[in-house]
């Protein structure tokens, strides 16, 4: 039960207040577009806030805010309603503005957790994670029972982004051609907070058969924060020992991706047989490493790939993760992911490859950053379609089941071109 000190009206108005804005303000720490939340509200009048829910799905701020504001001038008391136009403000990305509402609303309320946790969401948007840390923190003392509170203290430090150092490090270059250029547009939809979306591009150059350089830059859009991130690596192969992997990342930030990042990836293959159901094993092991303003994040990954008859194969991956924050204890958390991938079709030089995966952890696989924040299953699939010698798009979709009854539905697709 959502628990609130609000003063004024009767102890079930109350309930049912906090009710309306704990969906809408507490677990807000990632994503770019409004996701409205299911009609779990008890408030009587709701009419006004699927307007502004629609509005805000479509980005107009302005029509959103004009309805938020017609609501204040008919009850000027209503601290909920001014948290609503606080949320907008933060989601429209008009930060000194929702920090303003947030404490004006919290001179008059000291007592609510949720415009707390508001009011850390804006500092966290601002860069200002270790005020954003101070401020989550006074919320959970209001009330320390709320689990939702202290997850999304975790995911003030665990902002979403997307790995894209894992798409540029395992870009492959087939074909003979020395480079391979690859677009990409990635949204994750939640059903608890809005959207997020990063559009990315990777450059795969081979410049002998033993040195290849890969390049990425990604725009990720987060609760109407604008961040960059750029990746690269080099690959060193040997015939004897396998590849090794060494890279690094910088960027924007702006307080929802990491600032810096650095990884490293052995593979090495072995070949079994031509006849025999397993035809050959790829062990790959990898450690990434993420340093956000007040917390540092260790990953290390193993996965075996397992060749078989007729090009199927079958991957299984671990992953176990390293999480310490600047007044936590270190924490670690598994998970893993098992893939097949068979091919569909082949017609001259067109082919068609399916996939599909299932992960089970505490993380979500394409985003490494939200690992231990929560627990969750994962179903998902994908195509490739290679309709000339040089030319591919890829697309894919996933379900997640998380922990507290979230939901999360990921899709995108590639187009990659080698010359």
């Amino acid at each position: 039960m959502v628990r609130t000190k609000s003063v004024g009206g009767t102890p079930s108005t109350r309930k049912g207040r906090a009710r309306a804005i704990k969906h809408v303000l507490v677990l807000l720490a990632f994503g770019t577009e409004f996701c409205a939340p299911s009609a779990r509200a008890q408030q009587p009048d709701q009419a006004w806030q699927s307007e502004v829910r629609k509005y805000s799905d479509c980005r107009d701020w302005d029509d959103a805010l004009r309805i938020v504001d017609q609501q204040i001038a008919r009850s000027p008391g209503d601290l909920d309603i001014r948290a609503w136009r606080a949320q907008v403000l933060t989601w429209a990305g008009r930060l000194p503005e929702a920090e303003r509402e947030f404490k004006e609303i919290l001179k008059i309320e000291t007592g609510n957790p949720d415009y707390w946790m508001g009011l850390a969401t804006v500092y966290l948007h601002q860069g200002l994670t270790e005020e954003a840390l101070k401020t989550a923190d006074h919320a959970i003392e209001l009330d320390p029972n709320r689990a939702d509170l202290r997850a999304t203290r975790a995911q003030i430090f665990h902002a979403n982004t997307n790995s894209g150092e894992a798409r540029s490090a395992s870009s492959a270059i087939s074909g003979g051609r020395k480079e391979e250029l690859r677009f990409g547009f990635d949204q994750d939809v939640f059903s608890f907070t809005p959207a997020n979306r990063d559009q990315w591009v990777t450059l795969v150059s081979k410049w002998t058969p033993r040195w290849t350089t890969s390049g990425a830059v990604s725009l990720y859009e987060r609760g109407g924060i604008n961040a960059t991130n750029f990746v690269g690596s080099i690959t060193r192969k040997q015939p004897l020992w396998g590849s090794l992997t060494i890279g690094g990342a910088t960027g924007h930030d702006n307080g929802v991706i990491p600032e810096t990042g650095a990884f490293f990836e052995l593979d090495h293959g072995f070949k079994i047989s031509e006849d025999r159901p397993i035809r050959g094993i790829e062990i790959i092991y990898g450690q990434r490493w993420y340093w956000y303003t007040t917390a540092r994040i260790l990953t290390t990954n193993e996965t075996a790939i397992v060749y078989l008859p007729r090009d199927w194969t079958l991957s299984v991956g671990l992953t176990e993760a390293r999480s310490h924050f600047s007044d936590t204890n270190i924490d670690w958390k598994p998970s893993g992911q098992t893939r097949l991938s068979v091919p569909l079709g082949h017609w001259s030089e067109r082919e068609l490859i399916g996939n599909a995966f299932f992960s089970v952890g505490t993380e979500d696989f394409a985003q490494v950053d939200q690992i231990g924040s929560f627990a969750s299953r994962t179903y998902g699939g994908g195509l490739r379609f290679r309709f000339t010698a040089l030319q591919d798009v890829t697309a894919y979709g996933a379900f997640q089941q998380r922990t507290q009854g979230r939901e999360q539905t990921s899709f995108g697709f590639s187009y990659g071109i080698r010359f």
